[in-house]
């Protein structure tokens, strides 16, 4: 089923992806550090929705995308040409730990990843759908090999897990050089635990800047949800 989501700036088209448009790519595009100028992946970029917002965000001369999954490189792609900045954009069909055996060490200015979340559990019966919500493609430990030997010294990745395999993931940085210089917890409501947690890895870091974000406060969005999000969502 084709699904079109209309955005500020851009829309995306999400039509055979393996993980559809959600909110929590949107929190991510939206709270990354991103740089102004330079190199910006994303890994994982599914229908193109983070390599996007940071194409708005910023004025950085190439962001590539990398998927793995066909159908998704053929949504991205569209979503490239119909937005306002196709010159910076490239989407590139590969494996991300293929794709980064070709480029040199510590090249990339910033990372942004929304990746598979489950180490463990039923997966779903269709396969680009099992692929991009488990890790059996790209585990953690790979993710973190990667973004270690793509970042410049100064650069920065930013992640969005669920938080139980977020703090793993923050656990697992430091034994690939990498540490967490930021994380902000989300909770869908006031009263529910944190369900997912931003994370920022750097190369070099004294401290961890932690934050918190209710997404839904009462029956509407909260007041920091709209402000992180206000360039992107036509309607709050």
């Amino acid at each position: 089923m084709s699904r079109s989501f209309i955005f500020k700036q851009f829309t995306i088209n999400d039509h055979g992806c393996g993980m559809p448009i959600s909110t929590d790519g949107v929190l991510l595009g939206a709270w990354a550090k991103l740089p102004q100028q330079g190199h910006i992946v994303d890994i994982g970029t599914g229908s193109g929705l983070l390599a996007l917002m940071a194409a708005q965000r910023t004025l950085a001369t190439t962001i590539t995308a990398i998927e793995l999954d066909s159908i998704a490189v053929a949504a991205a792609t569209a979503n490239f040409a119909a937005s306002p900045w196709l010159s910076r954009l490239q989407c590139i069909e590969s494996d991300i730990t293929h794709w980064c055996q070709h480029i040199p060490p510590a090249s990339i200015d910033s990372i942004i990843c929304n990746p598979p979340y489950f180490n463990a559990g039923q997966q779903a019966q269709q396969q680009h759908r099992a692929t991009a919500r488990h890790t059996d493609t790209l585990s953690h430990q790979q993710l973190l090999a990667t973004i270690s030997h793509l970042l410049t010294p100064k650069g920065s990745a930013n992640i969005i897990l669920p938080a139980y395999e977020g703090q793993q993931l923050i656990n697992q940085a430091s034994a690939y050089g990498l540490c967490c210089q930021r994380r902000c917890d989300v909770r869908s409501t006031e009263h529910k635990p944190f369900m997912r947690t931003l994370i920022q890895l750097n190369k070099n870091c004294s401290i961890t800047e932690p934050q918190q974000l209710c997404i839904h406060t009462k029956n509407a969005y909260s007041t920091d949800f709209i402000a992180l999000t206000k360039d992107f969502y036509l309607k709050m």
